[in-house]
């Protein structure tokens, strides 16, 4: 397994991704694009990322936020999260930049790239396809927020899309599922929906446990959600 932080920018602002490949796979290969949840890229999303390569893929977690910006606590978190946020556009030009690094790295089968993301991740999954690259073959929300950007008509999304959700989530309530539903309709998505029940919000990491605030680890779901995006990958991946 091969590790390393590789720089990129987006415009002035430098990132820094996180790449994991493992060497005894040889040549091109599919990418899998990993969005960090609001305190940043961090331990968790390194771990995906090794997790992802350690299947036959590139494991690239990205930094939407920036090099050496992470939070640590929600105040932190939210001040890092809400210019995203209230700027969809900026956020889209972010994750294109992401999506541009993946495309470059030398080890990347252009033509077969994923993203899946966590939490603020989910929502930035779910803002790769809408933004309509056609090289972007599926993304995977888990515990994703799900608020449009509203940046004008939506274009036909042509990413197969997974949506894996607790169906107790607070932050993203049966009205606003049933919302994203429709909108993937329209748009004219492969779209599909996995609710798990007696689940809210961070369902996917040990160490969410703020569950009076409707976060919490959930262990059963996040064996089965990570079987049903191992699923879906190797399916958009043929």
């Amino acid at each position: 397994m091969h590790t390393q932080l590789i720089e990129y920018k987006d415009g002035d602002a430098v990132l820094e991704a996180f790449v994991a490949k493992d060497d005894s796979f040889a040549g091109k290969r599919p990418a899998v694009l990993v969005n960090h949840a609001w305190g940043g890229q961090g331990d968790y999303e390194r771990e995906r990322a090794v997790m992802l390569a350690e299947m036959g893929y590139v494991g690239i977690a990205l930094d939407n936020y920036g090099k050496g910006k992470r939070g640590t606590n929600p105040e932190e978190n939210t001040r890092l999260m809400t210019p995203f946020i209230q700027d969809r556009a900026l956020l889209r030009q972010r994750l294109a930049a992401g999506l541009a690094f993946a495309k470059g790295h030398k080890d990347v089968d252009v033509d077969r790239i994923a993203a899946i993301g966590y939490c603020f991740g989910g929502l930035c999954a779910l803002d790769m396809a809408r933004a309509g690259d056609v090289q972007l073959k599926g993304v995977v929300s888990f515990h994703g927020l799900f608020a449009k950007p509203e940046l004008g008509p939506q274009a036909p999304i042509s990413a197969k899309v997974l949506i894996l959700h607790g169906y107790d989530d607070p932050m993203a309530k049966p009205d606003q599922m049933i919302a994203v539903a429709d909108e993937m309709t329209a748009a004219k998505a492969d779209w599909q929906i996995v609710a798990y029940g007696h689940t809210v919000h961070g369902f996917s990491n040990p160490q969410a446990n703020m569950p009076d605030n409707g976060i919490l680890y959930n262990s059963a779901a996040a064996a089965r959600s990570w079987k049903a995006m191992q699923n879906f990958l190797a399916e958009v991946f043929i």
